[in-house]
């Protein structure tokens, strides 16, 4: 199973990168491969190809969002990716295996 997360915050700073490495060790713990993307403030790093499914961060319009269309998906606040971003991944697994 692999999972994509795309993360953006409106200063595309330090929130948008905290909720990366968060969800990145939600993973990381429930044993799935993921993939981040970061859209902070000096662009797009780390741009995401194929995955099950994503998580996309909703403060701020995610870029080229379209890539997307057709995969499972979760949407989120930024706080959320950071706070709870083991419970997000836990749903996310529950869906890909429903």
């Amino acid at each position: 199973m692999k999972f994509l997360a795309v993360t953006a915050c409106p200063s595309g700073v330090a929130h948008t990168y905290m909720a990366a490495e968060a969800i990145q060790q939600a993973c990381e713990k429930a044993g799935v491969e993921c993939k981040v993307e970061t859209q902070g403030s000096i662009g797009i790093e780390n741009q995401i190809t194929k995955a099950d499914a994503v998580i996309l961060t909703t403060d701020m319009p995610i870029k080229n969002v379209e890539r997307f269309d057709n995969l499972k998906k979760v949407k989120i606040g930024i706080s959320p990716a950071i706070k709870q971003a083991d419970a997000i991944v836990a749903k996310m697994i529950s869906m890909l295996n429903a």
